[in-house]
């Protein structure tokens, strides 16, 4: 009943303007006052910031015009081996020596370069086209080294010319020397094969590796010189292994991408 009463005194005089009006506590104000900061600079910083972002991808240390693989222009028997793994030979130097059917032929490199691999041993029965040889395109010691890498064709388009690159080699501890440093010189836009990346790098097995997910896009990074270090390349640590590098040697590439207005990951 006192309740009842209490409400049609309400009803009789609604507006109750003679009690005082009560403001908001500083400490409503000053969430409020966050708040409309916070989603300020978001929205300048969704306009006008960035975002970096990085693709991993494989990669072979190499010089500059890869190698190529030697097949046997005739079948018959290894008699001899001329060659050595490692050794540098001038172009047209004898690799081997086959007696086939009709007399004896000798296997000679196409182009300049080193020995990576010999798959052919003295006395072996060849056929025409076997590969024998895997040659590395250099024909000097002091020809620098890059890293191919093998980037998925989908993030080939967000890689941008001379984008910072850090490789982690396989044959160089990174918990204690740290990472290779390098800068995109070229990419190639045209999707790698098996066969055309067995063809660079002188391995079959290489080019069905790295395209067991798809086609690649083949991104030649040159690595940054120092004269500092022992390997001749920059490191994220200071010295850098007490040794040189090779090529061949197996890397993950982690490429910085085109950076990315926040604004473009909401919109369509």
């Amino acid at each position: 009943m006192q309740f009842r009463q209490q409400a049609l005194a309400k009803l009789q005089s609604p507006e109750e303007l003679d009690l005082p009006v009560r403001f908001a506590r500083p400490q409503g104000w000053l969430v409020l006052s966050v708040t409309v900061v916070v989603m300020a600079a978001a929205s300048v910083w969704a306009v006008t910031g960035s975002v970096a972002s990085t693709v991993s991808a494989p990669a072979v240390l190499t010089h500059g015009e890869g190698s190529y693989i030697l097949q046997s222009p005739a079948a018959g028997q290894v008699t001899a081996v001329l060659a050595k793994e490692g050794e540098r030979l001038p172009a047209d130097s004898p690799v081997l020596k086959v007696r086939a059917a009709d007399g004896e032929t000798v296997v000679r490199t196409v182009a300049a370069g080193r020995i990576t691999a010999l798959a052919a041993s003295l006395g072996q029965i060849i056929t025409t086209g076997a590969n024998v040889a895997a040659v590395e395109k250099v024909a000097d010691a002091d020809d620098p080294l890059y890293a191919t890498v093998y980037v998925p064709a989908e993030n080939a388009a967000s890689v941008p010319a001379d984008a910072a690159v850090d490789l982690t080699v396989q044959t160089v501890p990174s918990q204690r020397y740290g990472v290779l440093r390098g800068h995109v010189k070229s990419v190639d836009r045209a999707a790698q094969s098996a066969q055309r990346i067995a063809a660079f790098l002188g391995d079959s097995q290489l080019g069905e590796q790295f395209t067991e997910k798809g086609r690649p896009v083949a991104v030649l990074v040159r690595l940054d010189p120092s004269s500092t270090t022992r390997s001749g390349y920059r490191w994220s640590s200071a010295d850098g292994p007490p040794y040189p590098l090779t090529s061949m040697a197996m890397a993950t590439a982690s490429i910085r991408l085109a950076d990315r207005r926040p604004l473009d990951w909401l919109l369509p």
